[in-house]
């Protein structure tokens, strides 16, 4: 019993620490424009690892990993691949009648290109997994157990659009804004459900996986 109101009570610093990550971030984004490579190893490893590697060492706190706990994988990542491709599927569905495309074989797999990509959209999904689920939601519900699940996933939802929408604003104008927006925050909002549904990191980062690549290949 103490030992949990030790590890409550030190969740004071999850906020402060929050917002200095989304300050230091945005600052790099904005200051340093290195290869998405980079961004997506080093720079995603010292701002949303690094962080939480540092609140996990101060309170001790033993939800955060346990959701990377080596007997979730197996089940983590069969979820992972049920939830991605049915994401997948209807988007490349959706692709096809907007765009009024023809289905064609082609051999993604024995592309350096497609495994080059495959390899930055984990990299993607690990660190954010990392720190929008397992930190941020694993605390909020710590913090806030009485909230609704439906409030905490929007509200976790909202710090996830948040951190994505400066590299929206650049990319992206006018309307187009408002529906990546739009795309982020439902997103999230999916991807909170599953977290606090399985409590299974793995499920999460193989689904953004895929989720990643489905859009970069449908160039949304």
């Amino acid at each position: 019993m103490p030992s949990t109101k030790t590890n409550i009570d030190s969740n004071v610093i999850f906020f402060p620490l929050l917002i200095l990550v989304f300050v230091l971030w945005i600052l790099y984004r904005s200051l340093f424009q290195f290869p998405v490579w980079f961004d997506e190893t080093i720079g995603k490893a010292l701002f949303f690892g690094l962080p939480v590697w540092i609140y996990i060492t101060i309170t001790k706190n033993k939800s955060i990993a346990e959701s990377f706990a080596p007997y979730k994988l197996q089940s983590g990542l069969l979820l992972g691949i049920a939830v991605g491709g049915i994401f997948g599927f209807t988007v490349s569905i959706l692709s096809l009648l907007q765009r009024g495309a023809v289905v064609e074989a082609v051999l993604l797999f024995e592309s350096p290109i497609f495994w080059r990509e495959f390899l930055l959209a984990m990299l993607t999904a690990f660190w954010e997994t990392l720190l929008f689920f397992s930190f941020v939601v694993t605390i909020l519900e710590e913090k806030f157990s009485k909230w609704s699940t439906a409030l905490l996933v929007f509200i976790s939802g909202l710090i996830f659009l948040a951190f994505h929408m400066p590299n929206a604003i650049l990319r992206f104008e006018g309307p187009d804004i408002l529906s990546q927006a739009l795309l982020l925050l439902l997103f999230a909002i999916g991807q909170g459900y599953l977290f606090i549904g399985r409590k299974n990191a793995y499920a999460l980062v193989l689904s953004h996986t895929i989720w990643g690549m489905v859009l970069v290949f449908h160039a949304f």
